[in-house]
């Protein structure tokens, strides 16, 4: 049975805990390793080598940090299956949507190969007599990144180029369900080049998250996760004086028009709803179908393809859709099932007591689609995080457009139509960070920036492309002026031209 240790320097460790956790393959239900678990020593000790490294990591030119990052890009493309299959053995996704979680990381890699153009600053000749002006973004110093199970490589590799490019050393605090992943990124960047130290992966809970949150040489964290933990890093963080980033909870909807391609939109919801098993930030857990007429035959689409969902394997070309995470993950879905049924919810499709023959051990569970869904119900208020369609019907375009502003998340949301007024129109008054107009899960590419609205994101800036540059840097302005150009005697009035 494998043991998951720190990364701290060029070394794996166990540290100063002697405490672990199991590790489990959500397929199987059976533990695979154990997971070591740090503490605030630990994450002390990962600061130290990080400062340290910080001080040559910091000056080495943005060229060669950039070329790194290049060496990362091949090294991924070349392991890409290696990485898939790390990510399944503990999440329990699709060896092909793990493949897609690899291409997302890798657009951001190619991304931070290009840093030298985005760290070039700007230059202002003669801004007053014989004055000239630069400006130029500086790294932070010691930076940390506390990231969710739900996208174990893809996640931190949103951050760390970013990071890393930038010139600042990183602390990975991964997810304690799938953990290898992280230690398989340090690899994955010492093979590219990485100096030790740069990289540190300190594993953990509660007392790792608080120790990075309250030490004073962490300089800024990025974190993605629930909502509630979301609000928590960020109070913590900033009450420190930390910069923070802190993605939080989802529920994204998806309009469907009585105009759109009704067998377009069915599919695009039976991947953006299921997909991953609905463990998905950006999943699409609810459709607004506009007007009775829509919602019925978009539920007459939707029901066979639900019942036919393939689940299995994720070495099983076949599968569509794996396990959930965790037994807890698993009972928690069910739970919210059966009260979305007691609060008067239809359950089209129930997937509740799906068993895989050979695996009834594994985390398992069916697609479920819920129908006369409102948004008073608990399915509709709250993130399921799992593979739960709800149908909630809206009688007018207007209606559709309430209900999606008036919800407390706004992480993303997508319309289905054919009518390019009621596209713009969504486009310009919906109050969601992400929109997609006929497309089901808008995650933003490399050279954008990834970031929803209200309680689905806590802090300034979104993740990665050029929000990333500045969220991981500091401006600095020089004016300078030679001796040449200095008149004699003091000046007491306040500078201008």
């Amino acid at each position: 049975m494998k043991l998951v240790e720190h990364i701290i320097g060029a070394e794996r460790t166990s540290g100063s805990s002697h405490s672990t956790t199991p590790i489990y393959n959500p397929a199987t239900g059976e533990q695979t390793g154990e997971l070591v678990v740090g503490g605030v020593s630990d994450i002390n000790q990962a600061v130290e080598v990080a400062r340290r490294a910080f001080k040559t990591w910091s000056q080495t030119p943005a060229a060669k940090r950039a070329r790194i990052m290049f060496n990362l890009r091949e090294i991924l493309e070349r392991r890409a299956d290696e990485v898939a299959q790390t990510i399944s053995a503990e999440h329990g996704k699709t060896h092909e949507d793990a493949l897609g979680e690899v291409t997302r990381a890798l657009e951001v890699v190619e991304y931070a190969s290009g840093i030298t153009e985005k760290l070039k600053g700007d230059f202002s000749r003669q801004v007053g007599t014989n004055i000239d002006t630069c400006s130029e973004r500086q790294p932070l110093g010691v930076v940390a990144g506390i990231t969710p199970f739900n996208f174990p490589s893809m996640v931190p590799l949103w951050m760390i180029p970013m990071a890393l490019a930038t010139g600042n050393t990183f602390i990975l605090k991964p997810s304690e369900r799938d953990p290898s992943s992280a230690n398989l990124i340090h690899e994955l960047l010492t093979e590219a080049g990485l100096p030790a130290g740069v990289l540190n992966v300190v594993h953990g809970g509660k007392e790792a998250v608080d120790a990075i949150l309250d030490h004073k040489e962490i300089q800024a964290v990025s974190f993605v996760g629930s909502t509630s933990i979301a609000e928590y890093v960020y109070t913590r963080g900033c009450a420190a004086g930390k910069r923070v980033q802190a993605l939080g909870g989802a529920k994204n909807h998806m309009v469907i028009m009585p105009d759109a391609d009704l067998d377009q939109a069915a599919d695009a919801l039976m991947g953006a709803g299921f997909g991953s098993a609905g463990e998905r930030c950006m999943a699409i857990s609810v459709a607004v179908p506009v007007g009775e007429d829509t919602a019925n035959k978009l539920i007459e689409k939707l029901v066979p393809r639900v019942k036919a969902l393939k689940i299995g394997l994720s070495d099983d070309p076949k599968s569509e859709m794996g396990p959930v995470i965790t037994a807890q993950a698993k009972n928690r879905i069910s739970g919210l099932i059966e009260q979305g049924q007691k609060e008067g919810a239809q359950v089209l499709v129930d997937g509740r007591d799906f068993n895989l023959e050979g695996h009834e051990q594994g985390f398992w569970l069916g697609g479920t689609l819920l129908d006369r869904v409102t948004s008073d119900m608990t399915v509709y208020k709250e993130e399921i995080f799992g593979p739960v369609l709800s149908v909630l019907r809206a009688e007018s375009y207007d209606e559709a457009v309430k209900l999606i502003n008036e919800h407390e998340y706004g992480n993303g949301t997508a319309i289905f139509t054919r009518d390019g007024d009621t596209a713009r129109d969504f486009t310009n008054n919906i109050q969601v960070g992400m929109v997609g107009v006929n497309v089901p899960i808008p995650v933003p590419v490399a050279y954008h920036s990834f970031g929803g609205w209200k309680r689905s994101i806590f802090g300034a800036h979104g993740i990665y492309g050029p929000e990333a540059v500045h969220f991981y840097t500091k401006l600095k302005t020089v004016t300078t002026q030679w001796p040449t150009g200095i008149r004699a005697g003091a000046s007491f009035t306040f500078p201008s031209m």
